[in-house]
């Protein structure tokens, strides 16, 4: 199999995948993230094929998603090694996949990934933040029954994976706080830090306008 053609199979078995998610973590999202991973790899070193790979795979096993991460990850290993992907090139994507999400790095030692890992994983987080981010975070907020804002419930702090992950008492705009807005300053490549700045001022704009209407100053 060519690489087009290898990665033509990847995104049909990732549309399969991720057709029906309900959580903002659907096949659009995964078209967005594979053309912002296009666009900053225009300006860094990294594989393509490995790169684009994983950003088609990143959520298919993720286990804030699916309740058996683990036979997933299988799946996607054996489907890799019947369309001509080495076991170096399979255990790379699978390293990537398993290590990019934002609970990793709430760890002690948070996982060291590739170049082509940093890409997928800064596309993957710009489209956590800006117009895009507020209406995934809404979105997903909505899917788990969050409440959407209480002033007394105030952001948490120094959380671990489970703590992140607890959402009894999470709010839609608390997680702005917990995640969102944090993401800029972890951007791994200077394409994605230079896309992230204007992204992060729209969702300050909008926190300062949700606030503002909420109170009834506007």
């Amino acid at each position: 199999m060519t690489h087009k053609e290898q990665l033509a199979a990847i995104k049909a078995f990732s549309f399969k995948k991720m057709s029906n998610d309900a959580t903002g973590h659907n096949f659009d999202h995964i078209q967005r993230v594979i053309k912002t991973a296009q666009r900053i790899l225009k300006d860094e070193p990294a594989d393509a094929t490995i790169t684009l790979a994983a950003a088609y795979l990143h959520d298919v096993a993720d286990d804030k998603l699916v309740s058996d991460p683990a036979t997933l990850e299988q799946e996607i290993r054996d489907f890799l090694q019947n369309i001509d992907f080495t076991e170096e090139q399979i255990n790379e994507i699978l390293y990537i996949t398993h290590n990019l999400s934002f609970s990793k790095s709430l760890s002690a030692n948070p996982p060291k990934l590739s170049l082509a890992g940093q890409i997928v994983q800064d596309a993957d987080r710009l489209d956590a933040i800006g117009a895009i981010g507020i209406t995934r975070a809404i979105y997903y907020g909505g899917a788990n029954s969050e409440t959407i804002y209480d002033p007394n419930i105030q952001p948490r702090k120094s959380m671990n994976k489970a703590e992140y992950r607890n959402l009894d008492n999470e709010t839609i705009i608390n997680h702005f706080y917990e995640k969102l807005l944090k993401l800029t300053a972890m951007m791994n490549t200077p394409t994605a830090k230079k896309i992230a700045e204007q992204r992060h001022q729209y969702m300050l704009d909008f926190l300062d306008e949700f606030k503002a209407e909420w109170d009834a100053k506007k």
